[in-house]
């Protein structure tokens, strides 16, 4: 299945072969609309003139990075905070996985694994790491024992909680109006 992440084309495209472009762009996918935070490691790629390396990012002079995603237009809403958090996913992919992302999930014993990792990367909470697993299990093939159940509702079949469920710009709109019920429901 191709990814259809950013409603972009080549956009999209290197998402669905990079595994690097797509931890970052989850990563970045908080406080913007979910395409621009897809779209924003393609963007990335152009202004490097090249695909990205966790290695070079990690090893990347932090201002002239911070300066690539600021540059109009921003690869998002906080571009330094987030060029910044980037780096340091980068470093610790570096430092735990020789900067080869398909290490976070090739070995695991189970998704419990899978989920441990996740979290302990820098910008992936909890929620993060879960609607991830549910990517990777839904449109990457990537199915752990017990991905779903770690995944939470982000793992159900049939539902447009997150990312995780677009697959077109259908069900970007279903998923887009599941959030929107979510911050019009009162709070407890």
């Amino acid at each position: 299945m191709t990814l259809s992440l950013s409603q972009d084309r080549d956009a999209d495209a290197l998402l669905d072969r990079d595994p690097l472009a797509l931890l970052v762009a989850m990563l970045l996918d908080q406080q913007v609309p979910m395409e621009r935070a897809f779209a924003a490691p393609y963007e990335l790629t152009q202004r490097l003139g090249h695909d990205l390396d966790a290695g070079e990012l990690a090893d990347h002079d932090p201002e002239s990075l911070a300066d690539l995603f600021a540059r109009p237009p921003a690869l998002h809403r906080y571009p330094r905070a987030m060029a910044g958090r980037v780096q340091k996913l980068c470093l610790a992919l570096v430092e735990r996985h020789d900067g080869d992302v398909t290490g976070l999930w090739r070995d695991v014993a189970d998704a419990r694994e899978l989920l441990r990792r996740l979290v302990a990367l820098p910008g992936y909470g909890k929620q993060k790491a879960q609607i991830f697993v549910a990517l990777l299990g839904k449109q990457r093939g990537v199915t752990p024992s017990g991905w779903r159940e770690v995944a939470g509702s982000y793992g159900e079949q049939g539902v447009y909680r997150s990312v995780a469920d677009v697959v077109d710009e259908r069900t970007l709109e279903q998923v887009r109006a599941y959030k929107k019920q979510l911050k019009a429901a009162p709070t407890a």
